[in-house]
């Protein structure tokens, strides 16, 4: 994709530019590149070392993530990564490097009761799995019963045991569930302008009204993520996609109608990390807003 492309919506090109700038051509280059590949190691079933070893042997070149020791860059596969057996056995999981960051920075802890609020089809709600050990317990959750299969495929596959399947309206957990887990993961629909590379189908429907709204629903989850905390939990509120809307606005949102949220600081080894915007458009946000992170693929 390049900018004549992007101009068959101009709404989205003039978002665009006027967001990024001089630095619009250097996003794009990025955004449209292939992403690379990478898997997560399922330490429920087979041990990291047991894993590689088979992995190179089969001629694969594998380099870690410097964010999650279970993960690898995939630099190179003699075959397709969803044709092997090990792929079969539920051994890995393919999963792109920036699903792997909301589990990370949510740090879920065996024992501990977890929701994930918009969890198909189940890449971070298995990621989670295992970094609790399969102690504890994942509401994984999800309205779509197309995605719901999915879900419970990767989770059947993955040998993940302490998760349950429920299929409810994310913004009705905080009046279901009040204060009943001790983290919440709130990846939110969202315009997906981060994977414009692989799904250019954006281009075609982005527009101020369906921003609107995503961003009621994505009000509605992350109301809902925090009230489904108990006092003193954790709550991750993750998008794809570029647009202050629908990041930290949402955010700002929150901190505006419950007066006890705070927004905890975080470091991500090897990945740049940028503040949060707190003034765009007609929008002024609170100075707390700078604590939000953003991931911007021109300056990774």
């Amino acid at each position: 994709m390049n900018l004549e492309n992007l101009k068959s919506n101009m709404e989205l090109y003039r978002f665009l530019s006027s967001f990024y700038g001089d630095n619009l051509s250097n996003f794009l280059e990025c955004v449209v590149k292939k992403p690379k590949s990478a898997i997560r190691v399922n330490t429920l079933k087979i041990s990291k070392d047991v894993l590689v070893k088979r992995l190179l042997d089969q001629g694969f070149v594998l380099k870690p993530v410097p964010f999650f020791e279970d993960a690898f860059i995939v630099d190179y596969a003699p075959t397709e990564l969803g044709n092997t057996v090990e792929h079969f056995l539920g051994y890995y999981y393919v999963q792109s490097l920036s699903s792997l960051l909301p589990p990370v920075v949510l740090r879920p802890q065996p024992g501990e009761a977890v929701l994930d609020i918009a969890s198909a089809p189940g890449s971070k709600t298995t990621q989670m799995a295992q970094m609790m050990k399969n102690r504890g317990v994942i509401v994984a959750n999800d309205v779509d019963i197309k995605r719901i299969k999915a879900l419970a495929n990767n989770i059947d596959r993955m040998g993940v045991l302490n998760a349950i399947i429920t299929i409810e309206q994310g913004h009705r957990f905080g009046k279901l569930y009040p204060g009943a887990f001790d983290r919440v993961l709130v990846d939110a629909p969202c315009s997906a302008l981060g994977t414009l590379g692989k799904n250019f189908e954006v281009v075609k429907w982005w527009g101020r009204e369906k921003i609107g709204r995503l961003m009621a629903t994505q009000k509605g989850l992350i109301l809902s993520g925090f009230d489904s905390l108990k006092p003193g939990g954790v709550m991750v509120y993750s998008t794809c996609t570029v647009t202050p809307e629908e990041n930290e606005y949402i955010v700002n949102y929150l901190l505006q109608e419950r007066e006890n949220a705070e927004i905890l600081d975080f470091e991500l080894p090897g990945i740049n990390l940028s503040s949060g915007v707190v003034e765009w458009d007609r929008f002024r946000f609170s100075d707390e807003i700078k604590k939000c992170k953003r991931i911007e693929p021109h300056l990774n």
